[in-house]
């Protein structure tokens, strides 16, 4: 049977306690919205394998994040997109640190029917309608904070809390050997 997963970057927990506490003044404004119980994160991708090949992915996973070096991530300013999410930013030096990250993490699992994100950003809340993204725009208008992105996170979906869970954390190493054994031994 395949289960649902999620490849994601967590930012250190002061930013999860922030973005918690935003979602819950936003709920305090517009009510309950879609994402207002997950935990703030940087979705890589997502997709659902058997048991078996998620612990092929576990080691794709390990091996690809001992090569990887950590990276500044500095969080700007507030946006949102035409589909009703509204979110947290990073500056686009930050950005162009970050997606040649995910691509390859995205290219390095090779799932089929893999959801993958290319553009990086912490949702406070999806499919808001327009009146609500106004809200949140007037409620939020800036936000100025940086985090080290040494890590990401393997998260299985909880059928019972409706949630997201971390399963396994990935360091990044900076171990450039490692990329290079590997890349002659396959």
């Amino acid at each position: 049977m395949e289960k649902h997963y999620s490849v994601a970057i967590y930012p250190p927990e002061l930013i999860i306690t922030l973005v918690k506490s935003m979602k819950e003044q936003l709920a305090n404004e517009i009510k309950w919205f879609n994402s207002k119980n997950s935990v703030a994160h940087i979705t890589i991708c997502e997709f659902k394998v058997s048991d078996t090949e998620i612990e092929i992915i576990k080691k794709k996973l390990s091996r690809l994040c001992d090569a990887l070096e950590p990276v500044e991530v500095h969080l700007e300013k507030f946006d949102s997109y035409p589909n009703g999410a509204f979110f947290i930013t990073p500056n686009e030096i930050s950005k162009s640190k970050l997606k040649p990250i995910m691509k390859r993490i995205q290219q390095s699992l090779a799932i089929r029917n893999m959801k993958k994100s290319d553009d990086p950003h912490i949702s406070i809340a999806r499919r808001l309608p327009p009146e609500n993204i106004v809200i949140a725009n007037q409620m939020f208008t800036s936000i100025n904070i940086n985090f080290i992105c040494n890590s990401i996170v393997l998260r299985q979906f909880d059928e019972v809390i409706k949630q997201f869970s971390v399963i396994d954390t990935f360091k990044f190493n900076s171990n450039t050997q490692s990329e290079l054994i590997q890349g002659t031994l396959f």
